[in-house]
């Protein structure tokens, strides 16, 4: 009798810390927020990360504050991402490097796929090819054509190698089959400094970065990389309208959270994401920068991702792209 009732209080127990576990991710989605949240930035624009904490701050009351680390191409966010705890308490502002990374540096601290969870695809970005304006050239046809008059005699400048304008100019000096030399530099900003002063003729440059001085008539834009035509130059072509129907190269800025966040807690973060990059001022001021809304689902951004992944891994393999 005394084991047949200590049994029995040992499955009613057994099945209370059942019912409390499984309630437990419900519980944990309703409370959170409790405290700030972090939002780590490498390579992505830091003001897309403000706009997006700020909208989260309004509606949760909870600071999110955003934690700059820069360096590597992003390998250093992302592995202070990765190690993170996977409470929903960290996220980092992923782009299109951070896919690149995965083919372009061969003993990282962590895998993006396995590492990383998905929360939100939040914009695409469209690289800008430009040229200075002495260059005489005002289309693509017409870039091809002068590089095959004076091959290995034209420079194009980048952020640095293996960035997302250094592959996508790889991609159509091999689509094109002409030889345009490769001057990276640390970052965006003196890449454009120089191309701006004709040091450096070409540029594949970042929406955000160039939209300016394309606006300013000091650089003059020839094609946009995106498959489609971008919202910010509706009248510019494509480099695939230009004669390359398979290229495309879009940029884009997104969400992830530690391997093993939740996933009540995963879905808050993605419900208030979307929502952020749906509203007007949001819009407003991704559009003045360059960048298009773009909200998924996390597991839609998860196979964007992955997909990403198999396409950088081919441009690099097929260029021979190796980081100094």
């Amino acid at each position: 009798m005394i084991f047949t009732t200590f049994k029995s209080d040992f499955i009613r127990a057994a099945f209370g810390i059942a019912i409390v576990a499984a309630a437990a991710p419900g519980v944990l989605a309703q409370q959170y927020p409790t405290k700030p949240i972090r939002i780590i930035v490498g390579p992505g624009p830091d003001t897309l990360a403000r706009l997006i904490g700020q909208k989260m701050t309004d509606t949760w009351g909870q600071q999110v504050l955003i934690d700059q680390r820069m360096g590597a191409g992003g390998t250093i966010a992302a592995d202070l991402a990765a190690h993170a705890a996977s409470d929903g308490y960290t996220l980092l502002l992923t782009t299109g490097s951070f896919t690149i990374n995965s083919s372009l540096y061969r003993n990282l601290s962590y895998d993006m796929v396995r590492d990383l969870a998905p929360v939100s695809l939040l914009a695409t970005i469209p690289f800008i090819l430009v040229v200075h304006p002495a260059m005489p050239v005002h289309s693509v046809k017409e870039l091809v054509a002068l590089a095959r008059t004076k091959p290995g005699q034209i420079n194009y400048a980048s952020g640095g190698n293996g960035t997302p304008p250094h592959l996508g100019a790889e991609m159509l000096k091999t689509m094109a089959r002409i030889d345009l030399v490769h001057v990276p530099y640390r970052g965006v900003a003196p890449a454009i400094l120089d191309v701006l002063s004709g040091q450096v003729p070409v540029m594949f440059a970042v929406a955000p970065a160039g939209l300016p001085h394309v606006k300013s008539g000091k650089l003059r834009a020839i094609a946009v990389s995106t498959a489609k035509r971008a919202q910010s130059l509706p009248d510019m072509p494509t480099v695939a309208e230009s004669g390359y129907p398979d290229f495309d190269v879009t940029g884009w800025n997104g969400l992830h959270t530690p391997a093993k966040t939740p996933q009540p807690v995963i879905a808050a973060l993605n419900t208030e994401a979307r929502k952020a990059i749906a509203q007007r001022d949001v819009i407003e001021r991704m559009a003045a920068s360059g960048l298009e809304p773009a909200g998924t689902s996390a597991a839609e951004f998860g196979e964007y991702v992955k997909k990403d992944i198999a396409r950088w891994a081919k441009v690099i393999r097929e260029a021979n792209v190796t980081v100094d």
